[in-house]
């Protein structure tokens, strides 16, 4: 589903990816792990083609960087769900009004919309605050209802930067059992991150992002 050959990358003649060579399989879960600047979050940039490689190609589904056009982007991005570390919700939305806005900017009919958030807000144990406002949430919740806006258009693969970077260990667990969920019902996983105290948690496997290359530090 997801190839990188030969990746390599740089800002400004500063070389952050090298000959970054590995493939995600359908429904897999995979951590990414480095240290802060090693280039993760570049290299999930890369994925759903924000970034485009100097060397090498990326393959995601049907779609290669080698060849994709710019009017393409928007179709290849709806197969991509997104969790960022700090949430990224519209304040003055309610939960129920930030999950439309996603359905809407892909032209989600409306009779559509409202099963899809209730469905979404369920999956993630949230359907009680589809009325609630950002400010009125956790932090734990307000990660679900960025999951939940992740997997709202169903995806292929959800990439996850930093998703409990901001949470205590106990929400950070139930976060990553979340994502398991998620993927066990076939969406694939990519989580980067630099709590290791996750991987005791999972066998999934592991790829390692140093000095610019990439490595396999742990087969599922």
């Amino acid at each position: 589903m997801l190839k990188f050959n030969g990746v390599g990358f740089a800002y400004n003649n500063d070389e952050v990816l090298r000959s970054v060579t590995f493939a995600l399989n359908h429904s897999e879960f995979v951590f990414l792990i480095g240290k802060s600047g090693s280039g993760k979050s570049t290299l999930l940039q890369m994925i759903y083609f924000n970034l485009m490689p100097h060397a090498g190609a990326i393959e995601f589904d049907n779609y290669s960087t080698a060849s994709i056009r710019a009017s393409a982007l928007p179709l290849l991005r709806r197969k991509i769900g997104i969790i960022f570390q700090d949430f990224r919700l519209i304040e003055d939305r309610t939960i129920y009004e930030n999950l439309a806005f996603v359905l809407e900017t892909v032209n989600t009919p409306q009779k559509k919309i409202k099963k899809r958030i209730i469905e979404a807000l369920g999956e993630v144990g949230l359907s009680h605050k589809i009325k609630s406002y950002p400010k009125e949430l956790s932090g734990g919740e307000k990660q679900r209802v960025a999951i939940a806006r992740a997997i709202i258009n169903e995806p292929l693969l959800v990439l996850a930067d930093e998703p409990t970077g901001n949470l205590d260990p106990e929400t950070s667990f139930e976060i990553l059992e979340l994502l398991k969920k998620i993927n066990n019902r076939g969406t694939a996983i990519l989580l980067a991150t630099h709590n290791y105290e996750l991987l005791k948690k999972s066998d999934a496997r592991v790829l390692q992002l140093d000095n610019g290359a990439i490595k396999e530090v742990r087969n599922k």
